[in-house]
């Protein structure tokens, strides 16, 4: 595949004096330019409705006051941090597909790489405190209010987006500093640590082996916490003598755990092996799952079983409808 696009012209070699690459080319999904274009019509559908699907749960929970509590403050973060997970791959990826020369500089490439990894790490975080929130609500109704208050809320929010932030600067910036002696083509669509080891002029299996570590620690210390955490609000929502008071319950963990096995299905298959351990096609359909199809869907499992954000929804619907008329 590499040399067809080589013979095209894509793949000319941007190198400085000291033999350093200075630019990657994205390869994306190569294919005609009118399946291209289709690909492009496509994402950009996906995008918009991403945009539009999360934007409506934030503009929902900051109309309702009623959704002024904890968990819906927690969910409307949560689709902000979708929004950014979002931008830091799938606008590069629309632009490649009319692009001819599909290049990236070498700065931009590892920027993207260190937002891609560290609102994905936030995301992670996040889902550990929503289930923490939900233990809370659940098994402890009683001091859930003097717990999670709103400020303690916002700290805890605070210190998701600093923890995923302060997970990946080290390795990145270990990895910029190896040398690229060329090719410079990324089989893929993002920058990503497979494929960039792969045009590294040495084998540094140690910065390798911490991209493997790194995701490996933080999902082996938040996914057993989120499975425990759900597992006790089960056991107490079985004792709830109500039988909607148990429908209730089970729809709102029922859309969490729907959404915490979307995520980390797909990111333990990606980065708990070694990234070389997939082929080019297989790193791109799981990334395309968690970056481009997780985001999408999020803000339907969590609306469509929740009355409260679905009557909060429609007020948005209304609100937009009025504007335009004043």
């Amino acid at each position: 595949m590499v040399p067809s696009v080589l013979s095209t012209g894509l793949a000319v070699l941007n190198i400085s004096e000291g033999n350093r690459v200075t630019e990657f080319i994205l390869l994306s999904f190569p294919c005609p330019r009118e399946m291209r274009i289709l690909l492009f019509a496509v994402f950009s559908l996906t995008y918009v409705l991403t945009l539009m699907g999360n934007g409506s749960i934030i503009w929902a929970v900051r109309l309702d006051q009623r959704l002024h509590t904890p968990m819906y403050i927690l969910l409307a973060n949560f689709s902000f941090l979708e929004i950014c997970y979002t931008n830091t791959t799938v606008p590069n990826m629309l632009a490649n597909f009319l692009s001819e020369s599909k290049t990236i500089s070498f700065t931009a490439c590892f920027l993207q790489f260190y937002f891609f990894f560290s609102t994905g790490g936030t995301e992670i975080f996040f889902l550990s405190l929503m289930a923490f929130d939900r233990y809370l609500a659940i098994c402890q109704p009683l001091h859930y209010p003097t717990i999670m208050t709103g400020r303690f809320c916002i700290k805890l929010v605070l210190l998701c987006w600093v923890t995923g932030f302060l997970c990946f600067p080290i390795p990145i910036y270990f990895m910029s500093q190896l040398p690229f002696c060329g090719p410079n083509v990324i089989d893929h669509f993002i920058c990503d640590p497979g494929p960039l080891m792969a045009l590294t002029c040495i084998h540094a299996s140690g910065i390798e082996l911490s991209f493997s570590i790194i995701p490996s620690l933080a999902i082996f210390l938040t996914f057993p916490f989120i499975l425990g955490s759900y597992t006790l609000v089960f056991r107490a929502v079985l004792r709830v003598p109500s039988a909607s008071g148990r429908k209730k319950a089970f729809s709102t963990c029922g859309s969490h755990l729907t959404v915490v096995s979307l995520f980390f299905g797909s990111v333990l298959v990606m980065y708990i092996t070694p990234t070389s351990g997939h082929t080019a096609t297989t790193q791109k359909i799981i990334t395309l799952f968690y970056s481009v199809f997780t985001p999408l869907v999020n803000p339907l499992i969590y609306s469509l079983r929740n009355k409260e954000m679905k009557n909060a929804l429609r007020k948005v619907q209304m609100s937009m409808k009025i504007l335009p008329n004043k």
